[in-house]
């Protein structure tokens, strides 16, 4: 197998997924990412950083929503079919996930019908699906007659010729520093798999068995905790005024002390880490927060007399512990309390969580409100919604070695 193996990112985001392939070698040949900010990140770091995409000049190098592709290059889409070795990703998750409004009318819960039809037009070999964990669950209001979107989408790829797999993925099984299960589903399409005598189920069990020693190559422990993560970005390493961000300070980099520190800093050289702006909390806040930290319990469990006199009336907030993995981070960034210091985590230790690398740069708003939620994907949301690129990795390493188990049995096929 000389020429690398080539793919397709669907709702891309900021890149978490497409970093992760393209640490493992594959060749990306276009992303399709419909909010201006996390494309900016992709675009930064990935397209012009890395040259990692090959391109079309077809279609146009910016953010594009998924309907306008297919409406605008059907043409173009369909002559890559049966070209492409595999499309990833997964249709936004907010309709599905308990982090929000689980809603079974959220408009954007019909992007599944519009990735589905990209994979009619472009039917690559192999299909790379990710979601959160209420993509399998029917909506209540339909409990005893509707089926989950998971049984959906496996039926409609199954009628259109591919044999399908879905599994539940813990990501603090793979190296990444926080419980965070997501479903994930391989489909290959049936001529291929019985061509090369393969099936997703080979790509489950091989992406199990091969976990530990991944991590074991990367120097890494398999299951790293927060303080692991991000002990060495505490506030009180030190100050400066944030270089992209005007009235606030960012903290600096102390010596790292764990592997994975090591791992994610890499060769990164600067004074101050990327995205390492710390919040501007009121003295009254900062009280808070501390009571928080000092009785380790989250505001639920407070006593009714703390709560009446600090007027605490958020219903999640929860202080992390240094020597667990983070709970499953959301987008927004003040559900959780830092460990050790009375303040929410910055971007730049969300980025570490997710296993990002200290030389990924994250561009855009670093947090926005009311309803430019809706329009705008600020930096902490672009990674809250992230794949953790270590994991991306690992999937794409299982499959790039399961097709080169086969290519000299059947090399025109791979």
């Amino acid at each position: 197998m000389n020429k690398p193996l080539t793919y397709i990112d669907l709702f891309a985001g900021c890149g978490g997924l497409s970093l992760g392939f393209h640490s493992a070698g594959w060749q990306g040949l276009f992303a399709i990412e419909k909010t201006e900010d996390a494309f900016k990140t992709l675009n930064y770091n990935l397209i012009q950083g890395k040259n990692h995409f090959a391109w079309p000049s077809w279609l146009p190098q910016k953010n594009l929503d998924i309907d306008f592709v297919l409406r605008s290059f059907k043409d173009e889409l369909i002559a890559l079919r049966r070209k492409v070795d595999l499309v990833a990703g997964g249709p936004p998750c907010q309709g599905f996930s308990f982090a929000g409004r689980r809603r079974e009318d959220d408009i954007r819960n019909n992007l599944i019908k519009s990735y589905l039809k990209f994979i009619l037009y472009v039917q690559p070999r192999i299909i790379l699906f990710e979601n959160v964990k209420g993509f399998t669950l029917k909506f209540e209001k339909n409990k005893s007659k509707g089926i989950a979107y998971s049984q959906y989408v496996v039926g409609v790829l199954e009628k259109l010729g591919y044999q399908v797999k879905g599994q539940m993925i813990d990501f603090s099984d793979f190296g990444v520093p926080q419980k965070r299960t997501r479903f994930i589903l391989v489909a290959f399409r049936k001529d291929f798999a019985k061509t090369i005598g393969l099936s997703p189920t080979d790509f489950f069990q091989n992406l199990l068995s091969s976990k530990k020693d991944f991590c074991k190559a990367k120097n890494i422990p398999q299951y790293p905790t927060l303080g692991n993560a991000i002990s060495d970005l505490l506030k009180s390493n030190g100050i400066a005024n944030c270089p992209d961000r005007k009235f606030f300070v960012a903290g600096k980099y102390s010596r790292p002390t764990s592997k994975y520190q090591k791992f994610l800093k890499g060769n990164v050289n600067r004074i101050i880490p990327d995205s390492h702006s710390f919040a501007n909390h009121s003295d009254e806040t900062e009280k808070k927060f501390k009571l928080y930290l000092k009785y380790k319990c989250s505001n639920k469990n407070l006593r009714k007399d703390i709560r009446r006199k600090y007027d605490i009336k958020k219903h999640v907030i929860i202080p992390l512990s240094k020597e667990l993995p983070s709970p499953t981070i959301t987008t927004l960034p003040d559900d959780y309390i830092h460990y050790c210091e009375p303040r929410i985590l910055t971007v730049r230790e969300y980025a570490r969580i997710q296993s990002f690398p200290d030389w990924y740069e994250f561009k855009g708003k670093y947090t926005t409100g009311g309803k430019l939620r809706k329009k705008q994907t600020p930096r902490y949301t672009q990674i809250g919604n992230a794949i953790p690129p270590i994991f991306g990795e690992q999937a794409a390493i299982v499959l790039k070695n399961l097709l080169r188990s086969q290519a000299e049995k059947n090399p025109s096929e791979v």
